[in-house]
């Protein structure tokens, strides 16, 4: 079936790099009757059959065929008007480029942007080469995209047929990218492996190389420097309610100017380029500009780019390094051609890339764009956490002893999550687990400080490697973690105005004293005074700090793993009376709680989320324990 194809064909070109960055391009199948079209801000890698866009064709034809209006902003509101009466039943917004499908009278199109055919749209001389490497496509002037662009390439079609007698099957368009049009999959194949055979082929002769650019190491000092007070300097405006992210890119040169419509959508046209990006100078791009910069170069140390959250970075950084590439290819193509101020601030305002953008973005839920980093977070309670702040909008760091388990749980949690490998209780690991996070993220806003240990016994026979062990891990551990974090939240808090948050995952054993278990509620009761104590102190640098303090979470490794779970601890040690099994150590713990059942992940990351959003609590223990504790 033709959707069946054009979604291979989608789904394949969209996830290569080489040819698709930032969901960008689209694509379309036609029948007689009707255009199947890639819906705005729908990535060509993931798109689905049932995503693309049903249009009557002989409606988005009538497009063309208007006669002469007063403005242009006139006719695109016709036009407009006519593309949503061509929907046929209910589906997205199409793309904007959709009429440009139609011109084409062949089965297939397929649009991409790849960086070796944009090294030749935005060269110089890039229409002249053209006309001698492609002397059977057709070469477009640039022209603000959207329904008058289609208009002019339809002409220009026009005009192709009356000399040649036919249609072209491929379009260049100046500072944007390529059509490709064919009957069939196959053919749109050849037809790209050969252009891009003839551009890699023409720049090797010139000299030039066309390698993607790969930035060198980042100076992590400058990392350290700048990063944390960049998420609150790149902010879109001074002082809104949150932070951005951050990443550190490495060492490259960003662009220079505005290349393509996706370049300004995504990364804006240009940078700050300093030795020390500061907020009079970031402040001084905004009021010219009129926007906050996406990317900062510091030249020979670091590049760095901002977004609403991790994924937005990502692309930022995508189209940074694009650029760049486009840049150093231009150069067999007569250098480089940009796009105009007026070109560009018509991109800049247009709707129709705004909609785009937000819709390729994601939506904003509760937590969009905070960094929240769990420590123990690749299993248990740790993983159940993370998983629920994540389907929040998080984007969240798995610092785990298990690299591989962090690393396995990040990817599941979605694209801007990341996994590392930390020992709580040793400076150096948590030092550097920092040090990554911020040149990842630029900083943190929520530390989860869940990573665990328990040992159960009889404080007459409790060995002292044992206490220390649970002791090293659950108390100096936050220790450590606070002072680490500490630093870097203090440091972007000073930029942004907001607050951070420290939250331990305590226990209601650090509430109540626990029989035969006095090294772990004894390292609870002493965190519970770290709480405090830290709470005080750090409220001047605007990091609230605060427990929550779970009851028993029975399903998690920590009381049900078969060989060292707690159940299996506590039965050994006769802390249940007459409790013959792990079955009457399960029952007996859950009748001491009200609820009558123990505590799961959810119910914490509830109260997580609670701590963050309160502005008025820090110092505060919040018992989530189904009852079974009640604060007096």
């Amino acid at each position: 079936m033709s959707l069946s194809v054009i979604k291979e064909l989608s789904n394949r070109y969209g996830a290569d790099p080489e040819f698709i960055l930032a969901g960008g391009g689209n694509t379309s199948v036609k029948d007689d009757k009707y255009l199947y079209v890639k819906p705005s801000g729908v990535s060509l890698a993931k798109i689905t059959e049932k995503d693309f866009v049903k249009m009557d064709r002989a409606i988005v034809h009538s497009c063309f065929e208007l006669g002469e209006f007063a403005t242009k902003e006139e006719r695109e509101a016709k036009v407009k008007s006519l593309m949503a009466f061509a929907i046929v039943g209910e589906g997205m917004r199409p793309s904007v480029e959709a009429p440009l499908h139609e011109i084409l009278p062949f089965k297939f199109v397929v649009h991409t942007h790849p960086a070796l055919v944009n090294g030749m749209t935005c060269g110089n001389d890039g229409a002249k080469i053209c006309a001698e490497l492609f002397p059977d496509a057709l070469w477009v002037d640039y022209c603000d995209p959207g329904f008058i662009l289609a208009k002019v390439v339809y002409d220009e079609c026009q005009k192709y047929r009356a000399v040649k007698g036919c249609d072209p099957k491929v379009i260049f368009l100046q500072n944007h990218g390529v059509f490709v049009g064919a009957d069939s999959a196959e053919e749109i194949d050849a037809i790209y492996a050969g252009m891009m055979t003839v551009l890699q082929k023409y720049c090797t002769a010139k000299g030039v190389d066309t390698d993607p650019v790969i930035p060198t190491e980042a100076d992590m000092e400058c990392v350290m420097q700048f990063a944390p007070a960049l998420r609150g300097l790149l902010r879109p405006e001074a002082g809104c309610g949150k932070a951005v992210t951050v990443g550190t890119s490495g060492v490259f040169a960003i662009p220079r100017g505005p290349l393509t419509p996706d370049h300004l959508v995504y990364a804006k046209a240009f940078g700050v380029i300093s030795e020390n990006p500061a907020a009079a100078e970031i402040d001084a791009f905004r009021t010219e500009r009129g926007y906050a910069p996406r990317m900062v170069e510091v030249p020979g140390k670091a590049v760095f780019c901002a977004g609403k959250n991790k994924a937005a970075v990502t692309t930022v950084e995508a189209l940074a390094l694009n650029g760049s590439r486009i840049e150093k290819i231009a150069a067999a193509f007569g250098g480089v051609h940009y796009l105009t101020d007026a070109q560009r601030e018509f991109i800049e305002n247009w709707e129709v890339e705004s909609y785009r953008a937000k819709v390729a973005s994601g939506g904003n839920s509760t937590l969009t764009g905070m960094v929240a980093v769990v420590t123990g977070g690749a299993q248990g309670f740790g993983y159940g956490i993370a998983e629920s702040l994540a389907a929040q909008g998080a984007d969240i760091v798995v610092a785990d002893m298990n690299a591989e388990g962090a690393a396995k749980a990040a990817a599941v949690l979605g694209a801007g999550c990341r996994g590392f490998a930390v020992n709580v209780a040793d400076e150096a690991s948590v030092e550097k687990l920092v040090s990554d996070i911020v040149k990842e993220y630029g900083g943190v806003d929520i530390l989860i400080s869940n990573a665990g240990v328990a040992r159960a016994g009889s404080v007459k026979t409790f060995a002292l490697k044992d206490w220390e062990f649970v002791t090293n891990v659950n108390y100096n551990g936050f220790f450590i973690c606070t002072k680490y974090f500490a630093r870097v939240m203090s440091e972007q808090n000073k930029a942004t105005g907001l607050w951070s948050d420290i939250i331990q995952v305590n226990s209601k054993s650090g509430l109540a004293g626990s029989k035969n278990n006095g090294a772990y509620a004894g390292s609870k009761f002493g965190g519970l005074g770290l709480v405090q104590s830290f709470a005080l102190e750090l409220v001047a640098d605007h990091i609230k700090v605060n427990a929550v303090c779970p009851g028993n979470f029975l399903d998690g490794p920590l009381w049900s793993d078969p060989e060292k779970g707690l159940f299996v601890q506590y039965l050994a040690a006769g802390k249940v009376p007459g409790a013959k099994s792990v079955a009457d150590v399960r029952k007996h713990y859950e009748s001491l709680v009200p609820m009558n059942r123990g505590c799961f992940p959810a119910d914490v990351a509830k109260a997580i989320v609670y701590a963050v959003e309160q502005q008025y609590e820090t110092g505060q223990a919040i018992a989530v324990t189904g009852g079974q504790i009640m604060l007096n």
